[in-house]
């Protein structure tokens, strides 16, 4: 309705400009698409890399990768591996009338400089539970020397309890079982997956822990057949195992130089 009226008084532009003002629309909106689609592209590679940390803090490397290449089923079973189980004695009853977050600052603490050691030694942290912390070497990727390595975390983590100790008006005491024998691991679960470790060795050093003394660091007759020149030792003779009768048993008690 209106055109008529304009077109009377409608300033007539020359070729030049008309291709100009083209451009320049052309130019503003495929540059207003592309700044938008880069937002975009940033965003999405932010949340990968996010999602690829994730990943990498709850599976090993390698079993990650298997995962993302396709693998459903990721399970492998290992002739020897070494397993350390830890428990902080009486930290329960001890923080019973705490608040939680000084329960949580306190805990993770603790744990995070045993997670330093762990990727020191270049072993597998599998799990926490509650207070207590688990360990494997030898796995994923079967390697010797895991016996020894794990001997050499155990007296660093005692290390920490006791330094931690002098800093803190509470006083800690860690509890530390280990074994060594055949067992399987893998990945289960869809939802919440874990790579986890199964067999009679985790049971074992289990009880190596739980029958053990505050402080100290107890070894199946396994494990101290592999690392007994490399660390010096106390022989605490047969001791009467739950579930798996008389064993013969021993502290670890230093690395020998």
């Amino acid at each position: 309705m209106l055109d008529s009226q304009f077109s009377l008084h409608a300033t007539e532009f020359s070729g030049a400009v008309t291709i100009g003002f083209f451009t320049m629309n052309l130019v503003g909106t495929l540059g207003i698409v592309f700044v938008a689609c880069r937002f975009f592209v940033s965003l999405y590679e932010s949340e990968f890399q996010r999602s690829e940390g994730l990943l990498a803090n709850i599976l090993p490397q390698s079993v990650a990768k298997r995962l993302k290449q396709g693998e459903s089923t990721i399970v492998d079973g290992f002739q020897s591996v070494t397993i350390l189980f830890a428990d902080l004695v009486g930290f329960t009853q001890t923080c019973a009338d705490e608040e939680p977050k000084f329960v949580l600052e306190l805990l993770n603490e603790i744990f995070s400089e045993f997670d330093d050691l762990v990727e020191k030694y270049d072993l597998e942290k599998i799990k926490t539970i509650g207070d207590a912390y688990m360990v494997v070497g030898g796995l994923p990727v079967a390697r010797d020397f895991h016996a020894q390595d794990v001997g050499r975390l155990a007296l660093e983590m005692l290390e920490v309890i006791e330094r931690l100790n002098i800093e803190s008006t509470y006083k800690m005491q860690l509890r530390i079982g280990i074994h060594t024998g055949p067992a399987i691991a893998g990945v289960i679960g869809v939802k919440k997956f874990a790579y986890d470790v199964w067999g009679d060795a985790v049971n074992t050093a289990s009880r190596m822990e739980s029958h053990g003394e505050p402080g100290k660091i107890q070894v199946s007759e396994d494990t101290y057949s592999l690392i007994k020149n490399r660390f010096a030792f106390e022989s605490r003779g047969e001791v009467e195992v739950k579930g798996k009768g008389l064993m013969n048993l021993y502290f670890l008690e230093r690395e020998l130089q």
